[in-house]
């Protein structure tokens, strides 16, 4: 999944993604640049996009037409990580827990307001953009005006919050009367454009997706009515697996045809993520979410770099970097400063 140390979402499709469309004008430039601060030593950085970033111009064109599937992402479950749960609370809270489970990559926590479209924040690995863990390049930092198109995660002040995890394989239709679009484009596209979930699966459907180059991957979708959707994609069809407890749960493995309906699985981060929100009978925190991600985080090859709970309700989000779970960071759209 690497190549020389690079990851290969890189060296593919995202590459194409990024050269292609405008950084706005330079003022707006210059005032982007000049938010952005370094958060928390993993690094952490904050920063928050000025303006317009070109995303409408991307939908009218994406990446290419009626693509050939692609196989060779396929990959062992075993060797892929990510936990993500959406939860339902007793006192009427919506929270989604994330684990981001990758490499050791520094984060950028994003905050974007384009016109037309929902304000959000959202979550990138910068290495996305060329930066490594030490300090920032001078030559590099234009490379930051492309964050939004590289959201892992996020959260729109309409409530509505995506993850993504990755998965064995997926492919993302063929339909010559649609736009192909990349997979972290769908991200984007539904933070922008997204009020619920029901809408969230519209606009998905009217779009291909490509996977090229870099892990499969399938999607959490919730909204702030505690409705909550995975949305995955196989042999060039979309499959949408609705909620139907008051808590859902996606690691690493496609769901459909035949979800689990239970905590045994193959995965065990999904079978303890269940197990606890099964028996916690919406009687679940904030704190209680931290420590299930903290209780699922992972060492080793894919190591945990940040574990997020995103609160719908309160359109907020703690941030923990590098499983220092002795130290949250609360962000909000209030936090925007603008």
């Amino acid at each position: 999944m690497h190549k020389a140390g690079v990851p290969v979402f890189c060296l593919s499709i995202f590459s194409l993604v990024l050269a292609a469309y405008p950084l706005g004008s330079q003022s707006s430039a210059d005032r982007t640049l000049a938010s952005f601060k370094k958060l928390d030593d993993y690094p952490l950085y904050v920063m928050h996009y000025d303006g317009d970033y070109g995303f409408g111009e991307y939908l009218k064109r994406g990446v290419r037409t009626n693509p050939e599937p692609d196989r060779s992402g396929r990959a062992e479950v075993g060797s892929l990580a990510c936990s993500c749960f959406a939860v339902r609370t007793r006192d009427g809270r919506v929270l989604v827990g994330r684990n981001f489970d990758w490499s050791e990559h520094p984060a950028l926590f994003l905050f974007t307001a384009p016109p037309g479209a929902f304000a959000s924040v959202s979550m990138v690995d910068m290495s996305y953009l060329g930066f490594d863990r030490g300090a920032p390049a001078e030559k590099n930092m234009r490379q930051l005006l492309r964050s939004p198109f590289l959201p892992f995660d996020g959260l729109n002040e309409r409530g509505l919050a995506v993850t993504m995890m990755a998965v064995p394989h997926s492919e993302g239709g063929r339909d010559p009367q649609k736009i192909t679009i990349d997979s972290l484009a769908i991200i984007r596209l539904l933070l922008d454009y997204a009020g619920t979930v029901d809408q969230a699966i519209d606009l998905v459907g009217d779009y291909n997706v490509v996977f090229d180059g870099g892990p499969p991957i399938h999607y959490l979708v919730a909204d702030s009515s505690g409705d909550s959707a995975v949305i995955e994609f196989s042999d060039d069809e979309m499959r949408v697996l609705r909620g139907d407890k008051s808590f859902q749960v996606s690691t690493n493995f496609l769901l459909s045809p035949n979800p689990p309906q239970n905590n045994r699985t193959a995965c065990w981060r999904y079978n303890r993520v269940y197990e606890t929100l099964s028996r916690a009978k919406g009687e679940f925190s904030l704190e209680n979410g931290m420590d299930l991600l903290r209780s699922v985080s992972q060492t080793g090859e894919h190591p945990t770099i940040w574990s997020c709970i995103y609160d719908l309700n309160a359109r907020d989000v703690r941030v923990v970097m590098g499983r220092n779970y002795g130290r949250v960071h609360r962000l909000g759209f209030t936090d925007g400063g603008r």
